[in-house]
């Protein structure tokens, strides 16, 4: 059996690029039999972004009933809030005392944040990667799905727990592997960059339908008229049909585009209904978690707490007999 673990963070309501390349991935991985999968919400992590309290509450809420309208098992899985279980910072601070600081200024995606951002970085910023490995370590997790840009990041961690083990000439962390599926391709947003709450051209699928119809028309499109043949593979609207209708459904519309005398205003009033019939069950139980029964939510992260907190708790016995702390 391989134990598995992914984190999302709770910096926002999750979207379909989120959904698409994670979050039905993972859960798709947890399904398989000789799978055990760890899968938390990384609240912690969402500090460096969000300082305001209620806004990252509401974002972990959201984020936690993505997971379960997607329909994951939380009696086979363990499905936690990283901030509830304190054994990730402890261990963040233990395995902070074995990161040479040269590895964290070589940190891609540090370089990359700090160079956006109009002010300067935080020190969590700067050790994201530390409580990252304290994450994975914790429970003893031997396979990360993760994207192409996090592949550095496992490999920090596998560098941290590598001292660590060296230090006292035991294997007392297991040594994680990346899995980068190279199938997935980047999501398009709205505006044809890859889709990020950063950029602010994502989708939100739980919209009311109203609100999510008025996002869908803001995609852009060309200027080819209405009467003259389209390109499909050009256009970011049959790109995003694409990645939920099944082949006939896609070659239909693929047939409508070259064919001519076929808008894109009707291509996107076909790709919003796609969504609500697509998702349909998922917007439903998304609602029933968000609105109508939050404690019913709240009662899944609980348990899925204990069940973290238990073996989190056992790899820190290790760790702290090594260190002297017990």
């Amino acid at each position: 059996m391989s134990r598995i673990l992914t984190g999302i963070q709770s910096s926002g309501r999750p979207h379909l690029g989120n959904i698409l390349g994670a979050i039905k991935p993972a859960i798709d991985l947890s399904k398989q039999s000789d799978n055990e999968s760890f899968l938390f919400i990384a609240d912690l992590h969402s500090l460096t972004s969000i300082k305001d309290g209620p806004t990252r509450r509401e974002y972990t809420r959201a984020v936690a009933a993505t997971w379960l309208a997607f329909g994951l098992d939380t009696e086979k899985n363990t499905f936690w809030r990283q901030s509830r279980v304190a054994e990730h910072t402890e261990l963040a601070w233990h395995l902070s005392c074995f990161t040479p600081v040269p590895m964290l200024n070589n940190a891609t995606s540090f370089k990359e944040k700090s160079e956006r951002s109009s002010t300067p970085a935080s020190t969590g910023l700067f050790i994201y990667p530390v409580l990252q490995a304290a994450d994975i370590l914790l429970y003893d997790a031997e396979i990360i799905p993760v994207g192409k840009d996090q592949r550095q990041h496992i490999e920090m961690t596998r560098d941290i727990a590598s001292a660590f083990n060296r230090q006292y000439n035991e294997d007392v962390f297991v040594l994680p592997e990346a899995r980068i599926d190279e199938r997935l391709m980047t999501i398009p947003g709205i505006d044809g960059a890859k889709m990020s709450k950063s950029y602010n051209n994502y989708i939100d699928i739980f919209l009311p339908e109203n609100e999510l119809w008025k996002v869908v028309k803001k995609i852009k499109s060309d200027s080819t008229p209405l009467e003259d043949p389209k390109n499909p593979d050009t256009d970011i609207t049959f790109q995003l049909y694409s990645l939920l209708a099944s082949d006939e459904q896609a070659q239909e519309l693929r047939r409508l585009y070259e064919g001519g005398n076929y808008g894109y205003g009707t291509a996107k009033k076909a790709f919003y209904e796609l969504i609500l019939t697509k998702f349909a069950t998922e917007r439903e139980r998304f609602n029933y978690y968000m609105v109508e029964n939050p404690d019913a939510l709240e009662a899944e992260l609980k348990a899925g707490e204990e069940k973290a907190r238990a073996i989190a708790e056992r790899t820190m016995t290790r760790v702290r007999e090594k260190l002297g702390f017990n």
